[in-house]
């Protein structure tokens, strides 16, 4: 028998109490997600699950397609997040199209092109960096080598990732020269850190792929029990706790102040073999504590061009 996360919040809230276990935040009301169908200077209109959603546009409207442009600039069949206004739903206040993520190891490189090995399972990705790219890409990359760690922001082209910026500082060593981390014993239930993004359903088909429109976190620390070996975690640089999915994790994005109850819905096992710094408002976090995914990023505030916000995470069901 498969047990959801559904199943066990609510065996959780059995054995441990109601509080232990809440429902997750509804984030979908200021997030949206589809296909671009049209955009003029004051409409965009995007295909999403079920129909066509309309957004107004305001002067202050910020649009990103590997910079800002202008919204004449989105073409039919860019996939597009909107972040709405928190006055109304049928107002766009940022609009991101197109956008992609590369995080992983390197394992081949020819000319501008690498390509990466994302981890726990997922297929690898093709990075182009471009020209004017490089060097904004080199200052925290430096090593564009096999074996080497990449993470960088930028636009899908041709099923390709192009690259625009770097998320985080590369490590100055391959990852197999790691230093081991002894494991940690004792767990503190509030951990601050950074929150990284991901795309679940790698910018393909957002009006109809399912996956495109979850709202949850990949999680660096998920129980072997019971979970795919292909989350080949490691010791995490944070003491985090052991979850499954359908755990549910507290966030608050230290940025903006934005929090939501947030659940486990994936495996972030690549991440638990990072400990970087976000430059977000401070970077006073070292290590990764959820990659959410890109919808929920958006909702709690962060900006998929950012990469990152630094982050506070509070367990609420009690899995350590």
């Amino acid at each position: 028998m498969t047990v959801t996360g559904g199943d066990r919040r609510r065996l959780t809230a059995v054995l441990l109490g109601a509080g232990t276990a809440p429902e997750p935040t509804e984030l979908g009301g200021r997030v949206a997600r589809g296909v671009v169908v049209d955009a003029t200077d004051r409409m965009l209109l995007l295909a999403v699950p079920g129909g066509e959603e309309r957004f107004l546009l305001q002067p202050g409207t910020v649009f990103w397609r590997g910079g800002e442009v202008r919204p004449r600039e989105l073409r039919p069949g860019d996939d597009a997040v909107v972040r709405c206004s928190p006055e109304s739903r049928l107002v766009a206040e940022r609009v991101w199209a197109r956008a992609a993520r590369a995080t992983g190891v390197i394992t081949d490189r020819s000319g501008d092109t690498l390509s990466i090995d994302p981890g726990h399972g997922r297929p690898p990705l093709t990075v182009v960096i471009p020209y004017r790219s490089s060097g904004r890409i080199t200052v925290r990359h430096p090593r564009l080598e096999p074996g080497y760690v990449f993470d960088a922001v930028g636009v899908w082209r041709d099923g390709a990732v192009w690259a625009v910026r770097p998320a985080t500082t590369q490590p100055p060593h391959p990852l197999a020269a790691a230093p081991r981390r002894p494991p940690v014993r004792r767990f503190s239930p509030t951990l601050s850190g950074i929150a990284t993004w991901y795309d679940p359903a790698w910018g393909r088909s957002s009006h109809t792929d399912p996956r495109a429109h979850v709202r949850g976190a990949a999680y660096p620390a998920l129980d072997r029990a019971g979970h795919d070996p292909a989350c080949d975690r490691g010791t995490p640089c944070l003491p985090l706790p052991l979850l499954s999915e359908g755990a549910v994790l507290n966030l608050r994005n230290d940025c903006t102040r934005a929090s939501a109850a947030v659940p486990v819905t994936g495996c972030a096992s690549a991440d638990s073999r990072l400990c970087d710094l976000c430059p977000a408002c401070g970077g006073r976090g070292a290590g990764r504590i959820a990659s959410l995914t890109m919808t929920a990023f958006v909702a709690l505030g962060g900006r998929l061009e950012d990469g990152c916000f630094n982050a506070t995470m509070t367990v609420h069901n009690g899995e350590e």
